[in-house]
Order: structure tokens, then C-alpha cells, then sequence
């Protein structure tokens, strides 16, 4: 039975409500980091090439923030899951609160805090847990930034992630509001027999249909889901 179950896919879909759950301030609530800048100002490519400076101290802080950060209950109890399960975690957070707590298998739309990459070409990374500053260069001499998918630019392993829900046994998306596109729309390519659950505080826009909608916080909710999935 333990043999079968391992071979049954889940597909965690996350957002930036798990992680402002452990301390990390999203970027679209009221009070988030919006608030204080423009997007053309920190999260595009020109906003990084009219004003770097600016640019690299706001992820830098952001990768600092992260780095202190500790994954919490919603974020054990799916790495938990592998214990029985085939996991894939998507996210769309930058941080890697998913591998501190143990997942072995996560796919980031979005790029990663604790990298860089060539200005030049996105393709060249460098794990990078410490501060980006002006007159780092990549190997081709070009400035290093931060790992994030800014506005523009397209989303990393976007097919990769696709065609993981395609063929999952089980959809659990947490902590998204649903408009970031076009991660969001992954949701909608799970397939129909598939169990869809949609565990956030809020969302932005209709439930994706066969999704069942559970309003609260992942910390709380999510455990349960997973001890009842363990349990199968």
C-alpha cells in the first residue's frame, strides 16, 4: 500500500501568503511592499539600469530578510508529505522557506533571493547568499543582479511547471491571490479527476473551478489537509 501511495503525485502551488506567514512582508497587501515604491522604480530591467544602486539595496534587504526567516508549520507539513507522496512545490515567492524545511523538489516561477545572475544573460546564475553591490561582474563582465523575475520578463520553468500539474493526483495551492500572470493560470491545467483544494486568506477573482476555496491561514490549515492526505 505505502508503494502505491509514493507513486501518487501532489502538486503544492504557493504564493505569497505561506510566506508572510514566517515574518516576510508580501508585495500587493495594503501594507506591503508596494506601498513604499513603484514597480518601475525596484522591478523592472530599466528601473535597473536608470538606478542600480536603489534597485540592489531593496533585494538586498529583501535577501536578508529571507535568509532570517524560518519556515512554519504549513511549510513542515509538506515537506512532510514526501514521506508518502510524490511532492512538487510551484512557487512564486523568491525565498527558500519550502527548502528549509526540507522539500527536495521546487520549482521557482519567480527566481530565487539567494542567487544572482548576469545582467547580460540570464541564463549564467551563482548561488549568492550575501549582498549584490555595484562592480560585481559575472563571467562575462557584465553586472551581476538579483535572481527575481521582474515586470517583462518571462517566467522561469514555466512549461516544467506545467506539465507537472497536468498529471497530478492531487492540486493544493496556497497563499495566492491569483492575479499574477501567468502563474496563476497554472492552476486551471490540473486535471479534471484531480483533488483541487484552495487554502488563502483571500483571493482576488472567481475560485478556479473544481477548486474547493478554504478562507484561513496556511499555518493552520494546511497541516490538517496533509495529516488527512497521509492517512489515505
Amino acid at each position: 500500500m505505502v508503494n502505491e501511495i509514493k507513486k501518487r503525485k501532489i502538486v503544492v502551488f504557493t504564493g505569497a501568503g505561506i510566506s508572510a506567514e514566517s515574518g516576510l512582508s508580501t508585495f500587493r497587501d495594503s501594507d506591503g511592499l508596494w506601498e513604499n515604491y513603484s514597480v518601475h522604480e525596484i522591478a523592472t530591467k530599466g528601473a535597473f539600469e536608470h538606478n542600480p544602486e536603489l534597485v540592489l539595496n531593496f533585494y538586498n534587504q529583501r535577501k536578508i530578510a529571507a535568509a532570517k526567516a524560518l519556515p512554519n508549520k504549513a511549510h513542515i507539513a509538506l515537506a512532510e508529505l514526501e514521506a508518502v507522496y510524490d511532492v512538487i512545490i510551484i512557487t512564486q515567492n523568491v525565498d527558500d522557506l519550502h527548502e528549509k524545511a526540507g522539500s527536495s523538489k521546487v520549482i521557482h516561477l519567480h527566481g530565487q533571493l539567494n542567487r544572482a545572475q548576469s545582467s547580460l544573460d540570464s541564463t549564467i546564475t551563482y548561488d549568492w547568499d550575501k549582498p549584490i553591490y555595484i562592480g560585481q561582474h559575472c563571467e562575462l563582465n557584465s553586472q551581476l543582479r538579483p535572481n527575481v523575475v521582474w515586470f517583462g520578463e518571462p517566467v522561469m520553468q514555466l512549461e516544467e511547471a506545467r506539465n507537472y500539474i497536468k498529471s497530478a493526483d492531487k492540486v493544493l495551492a496556497i497563499g495566492s491571490s491569483l492575479t499574477v500572470q501567468p502563474a496563476a493560470g497554472l492552476l486551471k491545467k490540473a486535471p479534471y479527476k484531480a483533488e483541487k483544494k484552495l487554502v488563502s486568506l483571500d483571493i482576488k477573482g472567481r475560485v478556479p473551478f473544481g477548486y474547493k476555496f478554504i478562507r484561513g491561514k496556511a499555518a493552520s490549515i494546511v497541516p490538517v489537509i496533509c495529516k488527512n492526505w497521509q492517512a489515505l
